[in-house]
């Protein structure tokens, strides 16, 4: 019980009493559990979110050991969402932890609730489906944040926060768009993470089938736009920048929280 009572000290020695109390109500859904969505967990339940649901339908796989969280030679095989919910429980054993092997799609959504959040967080791979969850979400009156693509990136001083719609030098945010527009926009205003930086693959190519794709329209937009992820062209990553990804939204969550009266 000490411990448990001790765990935030010090976030509540900064952002006091009140915090903590706003934080345990919260419930937050995180859509995508890999390099930026793992981190983002994690620091969300040290900042004393009460309610969390991750979504995801991978299982561990060794080429994640570079930039998730929750990937190491022990846990490979694994599926993703209850090796971390493990973990996040043995950081805070009184926190809801809700695992959900599931993949965000049209035909899904409502299975989802996203009504009963009061934060939404984006960051899954799939282009199509990234849409529609911009979208749906968009249309709630959960605070909703999205996290651009942290592949080809390496300079952690050129990841930046603004609005959706104001993004710049960013090959998904346009992507995005694009597709956005052409499905009717988004119905209000969202912040995301990104970063401006492109480099590019210096070591060998490595391609997935056209027909591992989940949607396989994806395959001529990601090429087209010179921006890719697992469901077509393997792109290279950094340890650190997704982690700089997912702590910033954390970072959007604790400021949206600590600003509510």
């Amino acid at each position: 019980m000490g411990i448990e009572k001790d765990i935030f000290q010090r976030t509540e020695l900064l952002l006091g009493k009140s915090f903590i109390e706003k934080a345990a109500a919260k419930r937050v859904i995180i859509f995508g559990i890999g390099g930026v969505g793992s981190w983002c967990a994690e620091s969300l339940i040290r900042s004393g979110i009460g309610h969390l649901t991750i979504v995801d339908s991978d299982r561990v796989s060794v080429t994640n050991i570079n930039r998730q969280l929750l990937a190491t030679t022990k846990t490979v095989g694994k599926t993703k969402t209850e090796v971390l919910k493990e973990r996040l429980l043995e950081i805070n054993p009184k926190a809801e932890i809700t695992a959900l092997q599931k993949i965000y799609s049209p035909e899904t959504s409502e299975s989802f609730e996203l009504d009963s959040y009061d934060f939404i967080i984006d960051s899954i791979d799939s282009l199509s489906n990234k849409v529609h969850l911009i979208q749906t979400a968009t249309k709630t009156n959960a605070t909703f944040f999205s996290s651009m693509g942290a592949a080809l990136k390496m300079d952690p001083t050129r990841i930046k926060v603004t609005e959706f719609w104001k993004v710049q030098g960013c090959p998904l945010g346009a992507a995005l768009r694009s597709r956005l527009k052409k499905a009717g926009g988004t119905s209000k205003k969202f912040m995301c993470v990104y970063s401006d930086e492109l480099l590019k693959n210096r070591g060998e190519e490595i391609i997935i089938k056209k027909n591992s794709l989940e949607d396989s329209n994806d395959l001529t937009d990601l090429k087209a736009d010179n921006w890719s992820d697992k469901k077509a062209c393997i792109n290279g990553t950094t340890s650190y920048m997704p982690a700089i990804f997912g702590m910033t939204i954390t970072g959007l969550v604790v400021q949206a929280i600590e600003k509510e009266e």
